[in-house]
């Protein structure tokens, strides 16, 4: 009994081995989750309204509105 406890399938040292490694895809697996909820907000804030997409086009392209004018300060 003792050495099949230690040492085989469904060992302790196994099962800590899979439990380890379970813990690591959980975490993996929430981080992911967190990851897609922020995107998936942003598309409905992309696809819903002006202002998101008007706030990334001016930061990513550097676009601005008709009549603006643009200052850039270089320190």
């Amino acid at each position: 009994m003792q050495i099949r406890l230690w040492t085989g399938d469904g060992s302790v040292a196994q099962v800590n081995e899979y439990q380890q490694k379970l813990d690591r895809l959980s975490k993996q697996y929430m981080e992911n989750k967190e990851r897609n909820e922020v995107l998936y907000s942003e598309v409905l804030n992309l696809r819903n309204g002006t202002e998101a997409l008007e706030a990334r086009a001016r930061h990513e392209l550097g676009m601005i509105k008709k009549n603006e004018t643009f200052f850039q300060i270089i320190e």
